[in-house]
């Protein structure tokens, strides 16, 4: 049934493999990981891996009949935008996985959200080339092996298969892990200025929805928002003054506050632009904003907001845009909490 890559595996972990579904189908519903306060992890009975949490875009990537395909977490191909990825994974001996990872770029040692847009949303090579901003993909997981659905797999397992199926250098990387680390390794990748921790079970499978078995910790706090309208600039300022965000909860856009700062002037422009483009006459918020020169919108685009803490009253504290996000749709924008049952 298996060849190659797959035969090291041991006897009693060969019934957990199928015969996989198309590369495309498979990496259609990535695991997500779920935020949480959980800072031990000493329990003997539990085994845990632990990853830097990267400010970058989740992208999976699918090579299978001579073709490789680059896709979002919304499903959205993204060949064009990163095609020296596309030429690493085409490149590679293993002609047959589906794997999943983050793509990033870095600012000063440090994954850079802010850096990687500049390199969303362009399409023709020379545009991208012409960017300057290089992009990494740190790959974490395989799906889909020589023709095999890994995901019932063992976590352990699945990094030891990836491990020997790709060769990894720049722009693709393996990313690293510790076996252990807990409260004290939190606290060393926020002491660096890292965006968190991923903690996973060592012997979970990959389970296509989001699950406790993957836990966010962060060092700040920071989400994505719907953007529902914006205030007209006032001074020195161009293009607007603030963005007015929300989130959806029971089926309706909840106003969560506005934000200001975190824009430079091309970007104050550019969102303008794109802003009057979806101009509407009402606030697509439930409930009243009460934002002096508000201006609404269609709530089509998604941006990432790093802030300080939630207000009794449910808004934003101390906001600050770092960037739209193409790989999420609004639909999806719910206010993250941390899970109850996880937490320590």
């Amino acid at each position: 049934m298996t060849t190659g890559l797959l035969d090291a595996l041991p006897d009693e972990q060969r019934p957990l493999l199928r015969t996989a579904r198309p590369g495309a189908e498979l990496a259609a519903r990535p695991m997500m990981a779920t935020l949480s306060e959980r800072r031990d992890f000493s329990d003997a009975s539990e085994d845990w891996l632990f990853e830097r949490k990267l400010d970058g875009i989740r992208v999976l990537a699918v090579r299978e009949r001579g073709r490789v395909a680059l896709l979002s977490r919304s499903g959205r191909r993204l060949n064009a935008t990163y095609p020296e990825i596309v030429d690493a994974l085409a490149g590679q001996s293993c002609t047959d996985f589906t794997v999943d990872g983050e793509i990033v770029a870095f600012s000063r040692g440090r994954t850079d959200f802010s850096r990687l847009q500049q390199r969303m949303g362009l399409t023709r090579r020379q545009d991208v080339e012409a960017s300057g901003v290089a992009v990494t993909y740190y790959v974490f997981d395989v799906l889909r092996l020589e023709g095999q659905d890994t995901t019932r797999l063992p976590l352990r397992s699945r990094k030891s298969l990836l491990r020997r199926a790709l060769i990894f250098g720049a722009p693709l990387r393996l990313t690293p892990h510790r076996n252990e680390g807990g409260a004290e390794l939190l606290a060393d990748s926020c002491a660096r200025g890292w965006e968190g921790l991923i903690a996973k079970r060592a012997d979970g499978d990959y389970q296509p929805r989001r699950s406790t078995d993957w836990l966010k910790l962060k060092c700040s706090q920071g989400q994505e928002f719907v953007v529902g309208g914006f205030t007209e600039p006032a001074g020195s300022r161009v293009g607007l003054g603030a963005l007015l965000l929300g989130y959806h909860q029971d089926g309706r856009l909840r106003y969560a506050g506005k934000v200001g700062t975190g824009f430079d002037r091309a970007t104050l422009l550019a969102l303008r632009e794109r802003l009057d483009r979806l101009r509407r006459s009402g606030s697509p918020f439930d409930g009243p904003v009460r934002e002096a020169g508000a201006r609404w919108a269609e709530p089509r685009l998604v941006a990432q907001i790093a802030f300080t803490e939630w207000t009794r009253d449910g808004m934003l504290r101390h906001p600050r845009y770092l960037g739209l996000r193409d790989d999420k749709e609004p639909g999806e924008v719910v206010r993250e909490r941390p899970s109850g049952r996880v937490a320590a």
